[in-house]
């Protein structure tokens, strides 16, 4: 079975070697139709801090590391246009 690979922001580097990354998801209501944002948060794994808040990266699904990681970070895509970072 081929593992997923999702792309989000990352909003958090507050733990050591994990980074938190919100994907955004935008699906259409059943009944009404409209498109509406649906927002989850994934931690990941990082192993030598590189990635900073702000950053878009890819993720992809892992065996468990931890109790609530079980997602690596597999690359950094971009920067968010809201957020600055310095390189």
């Amino acid at each position: 079975m081929p593992r997923r690979i999702l792309q989000g922001n990352v909003v958090s580097t507050k733990n050591d070697k994990t980074v938190v990354v919100e994907v955004v998801r935008k699906i259409r209501h059943p009944l009404y139709g409209k498109f509406v944002k649906q927002n989850k948060k994934y931690k990941a794994h990082d192993e030598n801090n590189e990635y900073k808040t702000g950053e878009i990266v890819e993720i992809i699904e892992h065996r468990p590391i931890s109790k609530t990681k079980a997602w690596v970070v597999k690359g950094r895509v971009g920067v968010a246009k809201d957020t600055s970072v310095e390189a």
